[in-house]
């Protein structure tokens, strides 16, 4: 009988010991984003602002050891379904952050969110999920993609231009760009370009552009792109004539590689590098002392997306069994986001504050878009009415 009771405290014991090893498992986080290509600049921003986040967390969330596996979509979706497969198959993720393009997402939002794995966007904000498709397992933290455009339709509208110019990529962001931008301006747009994703020459628009002499322009062409027609509107001497409104166009992702040739260009976002607050002020200076470069709004987003997966983790003790309350703590968006204003919506996208920027080159020689004036504030999308909660 003595033995009998020897053994069952035994076993007494090491189940109490057995649930705390269980607590401790790794929380894991798959990282798909665009790492190669012209666009490679967009997705290491992503990764490592979302790594500093998880340095500054000390290596944990919600008490558990972190760990992030990266893989590059290429921009190219089928690969991008792929990759995230083996994230959810293969390495078990917890949580899938990423892409940073729309038609990536679009091709993997089905077999992430079909698994009820939750999906973070810290970029991509296409206009499909932010209504009546929209998901539990689905939160975004940069913008709907209509809304940093719309912000250089209001400007333009606001400052008086008569005549535009729009020149986007043939894409469902570029799409969504352009509309977002003819929702607030009520001006002649000239001319309507979409040109193939992934165009480095723009010689023929800028030869329209030359010749319909618009008072301004409009383009959103990320990455690569933006680093091409940047140096080509420089070149055709159309930089002095004609003002640039561009969204992801200019910006600390393509700055290092336009330079001078960027400076008094305009842009939307929902943060700059220099915004006025101490999270933000902490943010850019250990970006930079770890990375060498300026943190553009994909670092930001990146880093908040950390914070949001940590927020939520936190509020559910490190257990992620009940979905239901992973997502409640997704939508309470509990944290300091980085540009301050900051709340998830009923669909998942967020309510914030949207800004005009300007580039302008530092003391320091370093290049980073700076705030001009707010243009939006505490500002959800148009779709979100659309979102029937728990769908």
């Amino acid at each position: 009988m003595r033995q009998q009771l020897k053994w069952a405290a035994l076993a007494v014991a090491c189940g109490m010991f057995a649930h705390p090893a269980a607590a401790q498992e790794k929380l894991k986080i798959g990282l798909i984003l665009t790492l190669s290509g012209p666009a490679a600049s967009l997705g290491a921003q992503v990764r490592d602002g979302f790594n500093l986040a998880v340095k500054d967390l000390g290596g944990k969330m919600g008490g558990r050891d972190v760990e992030v596996v990266v893989s590059d979509d290429e921009l190219k979706p089928d690969t991008a379904v792929t990759k995230v497969k083996g994230l959810l198959e293969r390495d078990k993720v917890d949580f899938v952050v990423g892409p940073i393009f729309s038609n990536i997402l679009q091709a993997i939002h089905k077999p992430v969110t079909d698994t009820k794995t939750f999906l973070i966007s810290p970029n991509a904000g296409p206009s499909s999920y932010a209504g009546k498709n929209c998901s539990p397992f689905f939160y975004v933290t940069s913008y709907q993609n209509d809304q940093v455009h719309e912000i250089l339709g209001k400007v333009a509208q606001d400052r008086g231009y008569k005549r535009v110019y729009v020149m986007v990529p043939n894409y469902q962001a570029g799409k969504d760009s352009a509309a977002g931008f003819r929702l607030d301006y009520k001006g002649e747009i000239v001319e309507e370009s979409y040109v193939p994703l992934g165009t480095l020459d723009f010689q023929v628009e800028l030869s329209k552009i030359s010749s319909l002499k618009p008072d301004a322009v409009f383009t959103f062409m990320p990455g690569g792109m933006g680093v091409s027609l940047v140096k080509q509107f420089k070149q055709a001497g159309l930089a002095d004539q004609i003002p640039v409104l561009s969204a992801f166009t200019v910006d600390e992702s393509t700055l290092p590689a336009q330079q001078d040739a960027a400076v008094g260009m305009f842009g939307g976002a929902d943060w700059a590098p220099d915004l006025n607050n101490p999270q933000s002020k902490k943010f850019v200076a250990g970006y930079e002392a770890a990375y060498n470069s300026v943190p553009g709004t994909y670092a930001m987003q990146g880093y908040d997306a950390a914070l949001l997966i940590d927020s939520a983790v936190k509020a559910v003790k490190g257990d992620l069994a009940n979905k239901d309350a992973v997502a409640t703590a997704l939508k309470k968006a509990d944290f300091a986001s980085l540009r301050g204003n900051f709340k998830i919506n009923v669909n998942g996208y967020p309510i914030q504050d949207f800004y005009l920027t300007k580039v302008a080159k530092r003391p320091d020689g370093k290049f980073q878009t700076e705030i001009v004036q707010k243009v939006f504030e505490n500002y959800g999308d148009r779709y979100a009415k659309e979102c029937v909660p728990g769908n």
